[in-house]
């Protein structure tokens, strides 16, 4: 198996565990995190439906929309505005097997720091 692949399981085990644990409803969506090389990526889900109730991607932002911490910053700056457009104030941060550090850490702050209760 090379590097890659198995790190790619790694994750896919770490992300097993925690959604055993979390589920988001209509009132409290579940926040779940997307990172590649190129760009970031949140959305809400309701569970209990299994519909995405909002989500921002980082190249929404354009040309000014850079794949570091900032840009992650906005990409969570962008979801808070929008759920709470849907009147949401509360969710669940599903941090997808990504350790909670960088660009996850950012989104997660900026939905914080907007009012979003995680």
């Amino acid at each position: 198996m090379l590097k890659q692949e198995g790190r790619k399981v790694k994750r896919f085990e770490r992300k097993r565990r925690v959604r055993a644990k979390i589920s988001g409803t209509a009132t409290c969506p579940r926040v779940s995190i997307f990172r590649s090389l190129k760009s970031v990526s949140a959305q809400a889900i309701d569970d209990e439906t299994g519909k995405t109730l909002a989500s921002a991607y980082l190249h929404e932002l354009g040309k000014k929309g850079k794949n570091t911490v900032e840009g992650a910053t906005a990409v969570g700056k962008m979801l808070a505005e929008r759920l709470t457009k849907e009147g949401i104030d509360r969710a669940v941060f599903d941090r997808s097997g990504y350790r909670y550090h960088g660009k996850v850490k950012a989104v997660a702050e900026a939905l914080r720091v907007n009012g979003i209760n995680i």
